[in-house]
């Protein structure tokens, strides 16, 4: 997988200082992927920003999944 796979994230140095976005809009992956993190449901994120789609989300989750693949690093 590469980062070409994932058109729903964009990013753009001038929107949000180039940090991962949901299609080109000022949401942030991070801020995304923080919710479900708290414990907020795909449902929950849908209703709080009208204009997300499902996708979005799961491709976010994707994303982050693929991130953490890219290196190991020691937590201890």
């Amino acid at each position: 997988m590469t980062l070409g796979n994932f058109n729903r994230i964009t990013q753009d140095p001038y929107v949000m200082g180039g940090k991962p976005c949901i299609r080109g809009m000022r949401l942030t992956v991070g801020r995304i992927l923080s919710q479900i993190g708290a414990g907020e449901t795909i449902e929950e994120l849908l209703i709080d920003y009208p204009y997300l789609e499902r996708e979005d989300v799961l491709q976010s989750l994707q994303y982050a999944a693929w991130l953490a693949q890219g290196r190991e690093v020691a937590l201890a």
